[in-house]
């Protein structure tokens, strides 16, 4: 068997230059089809024991097991053929730049992934991370195009001092955009605000987050607006997080009866209503008990608020509408009056002095 393996090398060693590059391109073919395969198959063991999905890692690792077949291609074939020494640098500088692109876009891709998968919630155009994923590729791509010059001799000390001073001066005339960015960063990291969180600004703006890039974060309003803010200011600005840490929210529906009512039966009924609205409605939190909760006495009603609870802050509007529809129809079954503003006046009238003039 070694002595047939040793002819079959010599007669392709031997066999000129149509038979080097019929070679060359069978262990380019064979390498990227052997690849190919072993990595489709590798990635669905992986999606079958983690809970990452095939199509996060299908789009990750994207391109890749093309570039390794590449190089397994390049490797045999330097190893089998007998290459002159100019066409064998080529290839070999050829090969360690594959290798270093290979990996700087394995790098980027996982790093990019990760954040996905990490702080990423919900689907749609917007819900991306994309600020900190746009820096780490840059990041990444830069070391990685550094390396690569320095592969091909080029002297990368006198680049990156250039890189180093231009960079100086770019920050300088940047800044407000320098710290949009590391606004943007701090909020990711901090894990206080996410995308697809429902957040209320101090300035009165609203929605949920639906993307946040390198300069700004963007807001959809319940009526389908687009807010788009300066990271810069949104992380100077007081928010409130109706998502952190639970989702779910009480709301309070003032009401006033008047001071004939049974405040007993009030309550009595007044829960029974809020229990079937809470039961019956989508967006209602079946586990809990309403209350009833009496705090004054007004000038024609002893007010009270009715506490409800809700999955998310959106399913509020909802709630309250039926809420009130169905206490309003209950009220006026039982006989139990909400009363109008009313004032009584009391006024006596006063002898008035009669002076005779004579």
């Amino acid at each position: 068997m070694p002595a047939i393996i040793t002819e079959w090398m010599n007669r392709i060693i031997n066999g000129g230059l149509k038979v080097h590059l019929l070679v060359f391109l069978l262990c380019l073919i064979l390498g990227i089809v052997v690849i190919r395969v072993l990595f489709d198959k590798l990635l669905k063991i992986i999606a079958g024991k983690t809970n990452i999905a095939y199509s996060l890692l299908k789009q990750t690792f994207r391109g890749i097991p093309t570039l390794l077949g590449i190089l397994i291609g390049l490797y045999a074939a330097t190893e089998i053929l007998a290459i002159p020494p100019h066409p064998l640098l080529f290839l070999q500088r050829l090969f360690h730049s594959l290798v270093i692109l290979s990996f700087t876009l394995l790098i980027a891709r996982l790093a990019s992934g990760y954040l996905k998968q990490k702080f990423g919630k919900t689907s749609g155009a917007f819900a991306s991370t994309s600020i900190l994923a746009t820096t780490i590729d840059l990041a990444v791509y830069t070391i990685g195009i550094l390396f690569l010059l320095e592969s091909f001799g080029v002297a990368i000390s006198p680049l990156l001092t250039a890189l180093g001073v231009g960079g100086l001066a770019v920050a300088l005339a940047l800044q407000d955009t320098l710290a949009n960015l590391f606004s943007g960063i701090n909020i990711l990291v901090a894990k206080q605000i996410k995308i697809g969180d429902f957040v209320k600004l101090s300035t009165n703006e609203e929605g949920h987050v639906v993307d946040m890039n390198w300069r700004n974060t963007t807001i959809m309003t319940p009526t389908e607006n687009m807010v788009v803010i300066p990271n810069q200011k949104f992380a100077s600005t007081t928010i409130t997080n109706y998502a952190q840490p639970f989702a779910e929210c009480s709301i309070a529906i003032p009401i006033g009866v008047s001071y004939e009512s049974d405040l007993e039966q009030v309550e009595r009924v007044t829960v029974e209503v809020a229990k079937e609205v809470i039961r019956e409605m989508a967006g209602g939190a079946n586990d809990f008990e309403p209350v009833v909760r009496y705090n004054s006495f007004a000038e024609s009603s002893i007010n009270f608020n009715v506490i409800l609870r809700v999955k998310t802050v959106t399913d509020q509007s909802l709630v309250r509408h039926e809420f009130i529809k169905r206490i309003h129809v209950r009220y006026q079954r039982e006989g139990i009056i909400i009363p109008f503003p009313t004032r009584t006046v009391s006024w006596e009238p006063q002898p008035v002095a009669v002076k005779s003039v004579s």
